[in-house]
């Protein structure tokens, strides 16, 4: 990987800069960014906006990174635009134009970018995936920034302390360009208001989000939804975290409001219709949810400790840079059966070389080591009471090996519902 805009806006000028034809969003932050995307895509989506969205990682399939009007882009589209980008890569750097090949997701970036200008979408969400500073979706020089809440996370590529993380994510914001910012930590709030005075910019704080619903605001009869605030609308993800969300998603909708025709009911069914794999997601009696930093792991245990009452069989595995101990004892001591097992990632850490961050006092007895996916699914079907949830957390490569294969082939014990 090599860090830095150079390559991939040389890149995006070689396939004609189809950034260039539509309004562009982009998400930074640490935990929450995704799910903004989500929201944001779905009132975008009942206001009949022709709407592109661009995340990562994939849980499945590298198409689940572009949709276009919510929809997963084809196999065949995503071959052809790849092939595009990867023969403007190589003809670029065999010219000495660039230095190097452009990355996977700076191919990926430009995939999505180029598909958006085909489809003539009027709006692009753009998830940023590491940072800001040198992101590739920074390149598309989006006119509407959003900032979720950051917290320490990669702090290989983004530096040691909050104050460092927060001045990476705040370089996405840019003279000209609207931002809207999150709740925030007071040491990453001042440094991404120093940005935005550096840059000239007035920051919209989505503190509020209340629209009117003509109701109490109450959840869905789903009992592990929260009911929330009176005035607030209900949302279609789980977790009170997603509150701060949902807020920062309304924030961006009456801000393009100037450019679309977006109505309060369009900002309320949107919420409330929209979906994120992988993110405190049921699946029969499992809950999928990719808690891979600590953040991620304080709001999963906050979910948890208000809406499940069942015992707990826990499927845990991780990427080797992440602070697993912090994660363990914030989400371990909930288990009733805990099953380490290894994504299958080169970046993953053995599931025997976790036995290390188990808090103490935990029986050693209800801790089993698998080598996989696979083998912890069936771990979990032998060891598990008919009554416990089976929690699937960590990785998100993980949640997607799991994903997939109950998806594919559900074991009649897992699929049943609680």
């Amino acid at each position: 990987m090599k860090l830095g805009l150079e390559n991939i806006r040389k890149l995006l000028a070689a396939i004609g800069d189809p950034q260039k034809s539509y309004l562009k969003v982009q998400v930074a932050g640490t935990n929450g960014k995704g799910s903004v995307c989500a929201f944001l895509n779905s009132i975008c989506l009942q206001a009949g906006i022709k709407t592109g969205m661009y995340t990562s990682p994939h849980l499945v399939s590298i198409t689940e990174r572009v949709q276009i009007d919510g929809f997963d882009i084809g196999d065949e589209d995503f071959a052809r635009f790849a092939t595009v980008v990867r023969d403007t890569s190589e003809r670029l750097y065999a010219a000495g134009e660039i230095e190097n090949i452009p990355t996977f997701f700076e191919q990926v970036t430009a995939i999505a970018l180029l598909a958006f200008a085909e489809a003539k979408v009027e709006i692009a969400i753009l998830e940023t995936g590491l940072g800001g500073r040198h992101d590739a979706t920074t390149a598309a020089d989006a006119e509407i920034a959003a900032i979720t809440r950051i917290d320490i996370d990669h702090q290989k590529y983004l530096g040691e302390t909050i104050e460092e993380i927060a001045a990476e994510k705040a370089a996405i914001i840019r003279h000209g360009s609207r931002v809207v910012l999150g709740e925030q930590e007071p040491e990453a709030m001042e440094i991404v208001l120093e940005r935005c005075r550096d840059v000239g910019v007035e920051p919209y704080l989505a503190t509020s989000g209340i629209i009117p619903t003509g109701s109490e605001g109450v959840a869905d009869a789903n009992t592990r939804t929260p009911s929330l605030q009176v005035g607030f609308p209900p949302l279609g993800l789980a977790g009170r975290h997603q509150v701060e969300n949902a807020k920062i998603a309304i924030t961006l909708a009456h801000l393009i409001e100037g450019s679309f025709a977006i109505s309060d009911d369009d900002i309320r069914i949107g919420l409330k219709t929209a979906r994120h794999p992988g993110r405190l997601e049921w699946i029969g009696r499992c809950l999928l949810d990719g808690a891979h930093n600590i953040g991620g792991a304080r709001a999963l245990r906050a979910y948890l400790d208000e809406f499940v009452q069942e015992p707990i069989t826990m499927i845990y595995g991780s990427m080797d840079d992440k602070d697993i101990k912090a994660i363990a004892s914030s989400l371990f001591p909930r288990a009733e059966r805990l099953i380490l097992t290894t994504p299958d990632n080169s970046r993953a850490i053995r599931a025997e070389d976790m036995i290390v961050f188990l808090p103490d006092g935990l029986d050693r007895d209800r801790v089993f080591i698998t080598p996989n996916a696979a083998s912890a699914i069936e771990r979990a079907c032998e060891v598990s009471g008919e009554q416990d949830l089976v929690l699937v957390t960590g990785s998100l490569y993980l949640v997607g090996e799991v994903r997939r294969i109950l998806t594919a082939e559900p074991s009649e014990k897992l699929k049943t519902e609680n």
